[in-house]
């Protein structure tokens, strides 16, 4: 009796992601492309409103090229102006933002500045975000984009990214981009690393004035630069390992309007490869996630247990009732983890795996925990960024 007990948790588990977690396994909530913006009934068509897309970068030279060329060749019709701030590089990342420029007869449009010193109490992407912010006031944007060094964007991304802020009457309008699944272990992990975020912060409660659920994707985020200051500005979120979910909230606490979603329009060029490059990033993060709390960690881990690895495991069980709860809350998973598959054109077999596939997310995660307690905690380009205090 105490088996069939235990197999009714992960059933009720997923009959709760799949009808009560604001349906974020559907995966549709993407950024389609959309007519570019125009002027208000009645008045003059005008150009689309102003942007300045800011870069942060940090040892980024074989990447930043086509980033910023990506930028500089968007099909938008309104002024656009990219700056990228290198924060400290030492591989030529300002030289190949700069060449990449000249490449497509934009020079003009492209400002790189040498990122000043890391001061305490700044994670290095938000002090070189707040340093381009500031940049960017002398050109009194309409929209800031905050995207990354290795980030595409197709032609068109820009004007759909703007008419979705401009028809919802966004502030903050985030996607998460294409993340590559290229080897072996990309496919593995990739879509299920997806799933998870989107079920942390199911995009239909992020867009709902009525929830407090708030997130965003650092990759790419399209926001007013009054609501950001109206939320206080990028200092008040200044040593955040998570700083684009913290943006995010900050923004709806302020009032702010937020959405999310998935985009095929732009694409992340870093290859992440293997099992450990992917466990590292995992890593850098998922105990902060945790407010480095020890018995929500553990909580956590077991509930991953029950929930992902227990479903499978029940088949083996003996009892058949036992097994048949398990096989139909792996279905059930099944059944959820199936349009993110989609999404990233994979096999649909790929979604009888994740059972599997959350063993290696419950080892990066309490390897996550080890990190933080050797002070090796957020460990990037060189520097630990997440300590106790």
């Amino acid at each position: 009796m105490l088996l069939r007990a235990l197999a009714t948790i992960p059933l009720l588990s997923w009959c709760y992601l799949l009808l009560g977690r604001g349906g974020f396994w559907r995966a549709s909530a993407q950024l389609l492309r959309g007519p570019p913006p125009v002027a208000a009934a009645g008045t003059r068509a005008t150009a689309g409103p102003r942007i300045v897309a800011v870069i942060p970068a940090r040892d980024e030279a074989p990447v930043i090229g086509a980033a910023v060329r990506s930028l500089l060749l968007q099909d938008y019709a309104g002024p656009l102006h990219v700056i990228v701030i290198d924060d400290g590089s030492s591989d030529g990342t300002s030289g190949a933002a700069m060449a990449a420029a000249a490449d497509v007869d934009a020079s003009d449009r492209l400002t790189v500045r040498r990122g000043a010193p890391l001061p305490p109490g700044w994670t290095g992407k938000l002090w070189a975000m707040s340093q381009g912010v500031a940049a960017a006031a002398a050109l009194r944007p309409d929209y800031l984009l905050f995207t990354d060094a290795d980030i595409h964007h197709d032609p068109g991304h820009l004007t759909a990214l703007v008419s979705r802020a401009q028809a919802d009457g966004r502030d903050l309008v985030s996607c998460m981009v294409e993340l590559p699944v290229v080897t072996f272990a990309e496919q593995c992990l990739v879509p299920a690393f997806v799933f998870f975020f989107l079920m942390l912060y199911p995009p239909r409660w992020i867009s709902s004035s009525r929830r407090s659920t708030a997130g965003a994707a650092g990759g790419c985020m399209l926001m007013r630069p009054q609501a950001l200051v109206r939320s206080g500005g990028l200092q008040a979120i200044r040593a955040q390992i998570i700083d684009d979910c913290a943006l995010a909230r900050i923004t709806k606490s302020a009032g702010g309007t937020v959405w999310l979603g998935l985009t095929h329009g732009a694409r992340c060029t870093r290859s992440y490869g293997s099992f450990a490059g992917i466990g590292r990033m995992i890593s850098r993060s998922a105990f902060n996630q945790l407010g480095h709390s020890y018995p929500l960690l553990a909580a956590t881990l077991a509930g991953l247990a029950v929930t992902y690895l227990l479903p499978p495991v029940l088949l083996l069980s003996g009892d058949g009732i036992a097994a048949l709860l398990g096989a139909a809350a792996w279905g059930l998973m099944t059944v959820a983890y199936a349009p993110m598959v989609r999404f990233y054109r994979r096999s649909p077999l790929w979604s009888l795996c994740l059972p599997v596939i959350a063993v290696f997310y419950v080892g990066a995660t309490a390897h996550s925990a080890l990190q933080f307690a050797r002070r090796r905690g957020g460990l990037w380009k060189g520097r630990v960024q997440d300590l106790r205090e």
